[in-house]
């Protein structure tokens, strides 16, 4: 085991790619970012270079560790490394290492015709029992039987037990390792659709019934494990240990905290990504939740039910461009607080559908209430109230998938930092909510991931203390009542959703 006193943390993104040294006490003291491309094409589909992956990764590796070398410290004093990454996202590749295809993105929809066949086969029930997800494009195994429909020759290599199937993480490893070490986290390996929760292993009959019994698939091993090691192309002296690998959405679960049954984390971005921690045992939904593992270690698995809202700071966006109502999205919070409340007024932000826990993908957006003494302001407010709205809406959903309160909700990204939203939501919740200093809890979960492993942080009770020293709590009004009013009124908006 090493001395070190710091883990290096790689946050491979869809966008970028972000490596952070964080110390003992998780603070970031170094930082390297690489801008990553994406090719979109007219037809849905969406792609990245898998070799540029890994430049992308090893770019950023370097310009942190040029910024930690430069603070005065020495390469040897980093323990060991944590990954986390785009999910969904995978590679196929021969033993080599050579790519056998482009990295088939997350977003990328080539496999909508084939998740609508395979459901008017009934396959959907059993995939959801297996594996905790439903049939859709978003997960890696149906553009998998994409690519291998629409390619005779891959898919004999397939068969003949050529071909190397990983996520973007497992991709890194093999690469990293000079194809020593053929591994993938149990976050990851739940994201294919070819991975059975319950058992914690590849699922034979699924692999049977699509034709891929002789794909090479990794080994699966907990979020927190010794995965190989990696020099990164000589970047270091010596081969530093890789001790945590976990997808992004549950990375960041992880570092915010979430360790007991009823925390949750919500990523407010473009969109809004939700995870709950429901304990040692997986969840079944009955309200529009997917089931997934939220992460693992040695002798222990955590999973949890997670919601995706579809659009949050979108819908913002499309208030500044196609309205012009600001200019910045930082002046809102103002614009919001300038009326004395939403005068009636409700944007129902489906422009592409409403997502959890409604799953109404053909409705359109539209806003109600409007009259002559509409402002600019009530449009504006009207767009940040929907946010802690739709949040409430898959909280009410996996409470009553779990049959038990929420605990504590910690937020993260760009929208956490509007003070309207986040004081909203707590109020409307009713109960705390976290929010970080380090808006980097991707690749804070990794760190602390690895650093269990390694022995820089002793236990969860550890990590804990480290998080309420650098979190702020916002307790909520629980004597604000025309939050809870409001809400009803955009329940009878949507056609009702129970409220709890």
């Amino acid at each position: 085991m090493s001395n070190g006193q710091f883990i290096l943390a790689i946050d491979q993104g869809t966008s970028s790619t972000k490596s952070i040294v964080f110390d003992g006490l998780g603070r970031p003291v170094a930082k390297g970012t690489a801008a990553l491309h994406t090719d979109h094409f007219e037809n849905g589909f969406v792609e990245q270079d898998p070799e540029g992956i890994l430049r992308n990764v090893l770019d950023s590796v370097r310009l942190c560790a040029e910024q930690f070398v430069q603070a005065g410290h020495d390469l040897s004093e980093i323990a060991s490394c944590g990954i986390s990454n785009q999910r969904e996202t995978f590679v196929l590749w021969d033993r080599q290492g050579r790519a056998l295809s482009q990295a088939v993105v997350w977003a990328c929809k080539r496999s909508t015709a084939i998740c609508e066949e395979l459901k008017n086969k009934g396959q959907e029930p059993m995939i959801r029992q297996k594996t905790g997800l439903i049939l859709d494009p978003y997960f890696s195994g149906t553009k998998l039987l994409w690519l291998l429909q629409n390619d005779a020759a891959l898919n004999k290599r397939v068969q003949a037990g050529e071909v190397f199937f990983g996520t973007v993480d497992c991709w890194l490893l093999y690469k990293l390792s000079g194809g020593t070490t053929f591994r993938t986290d149990h976050t990851n390996a739940s994201r294919t659709l070819l991975f059975n929760i319950h058992t914690l292993e590849w699922d034979p009959e699924i692999l049977q019934m699509w034709g891929l019994e002789n794909l090479r698939l990794p080994e699966v091993r907990p979020s927190s494990f010794e995965f190989g090691q990696s020099d990164f192309e000589g970047l270091f002296p010596q081969p530093l240990p890789i001790t945590a690998i976990i997808g992004d959405s549950h990375a960041a679960a992880f570092g915010e905290g979430c360790y007991e049954p009823g925390t949750a984390k919500a990523t407010l971005g473009t969109g809004c990504s939700i995870l709950m921690n429901t304990g040692d045992k997986p969840v079944d939904s009955a309200n529009g939740m997917l089931t997934t593992i939220c992460w693992s270690m040695k002798g222990r698995v955590d999973y949890a039910l997670e919601g995706a809202i579809v659009a949050c700071g979108s819908a913002l966006e499309w208030l500044r461009q196609e309205l012009n109502l600001f200019d910045d999205p930082g002046e809102t919070e103002q614009m919001a607080l300038a009326v004395r409340d939403n005068a009636g007024v409700y944007l129902i932000p489906a422009f592409s559908g409403l997502g959890a826990p409604h799953w109404q993908m053909n409705r359109k957006a539209s806003i109600e209430g409007m009259t002559f003494g509409t402002t600019r302001n009530h449009l504006v407010r009207a767009a940040l109230e929907c946010i802690p709205y739709q949040i409430r809406d898959v909280i009410n959903a996996m409470q009553q998938d779990m049959r038990s309160p929420l605990k504590e909700i910690a937020v993260n990204g760009g929208i956490a930092n509007n003070n309207f939203v986040i004081r909203f939501l707590t109020d409307l919740l009713g109960v705390s909510l976290t929010k970080r200093e380090n808006a980097d809890v991707s690749a804070l979960g990794a760190a602390y991931l690895a650093g269990l492993q390694c022995g820089l942080y002793a236990d969860i009770e550890q990590l804990s203390g480290l998080n309420q020293a650098q979190t702020q709590t916002i307790s909520p009004d629980l004597h604000r009542q025309s939050v809870q009013d409001d809400y009803r009124k955009w329940q009878q908006f949507l056609g009702g959703t129970p409220a709890i």
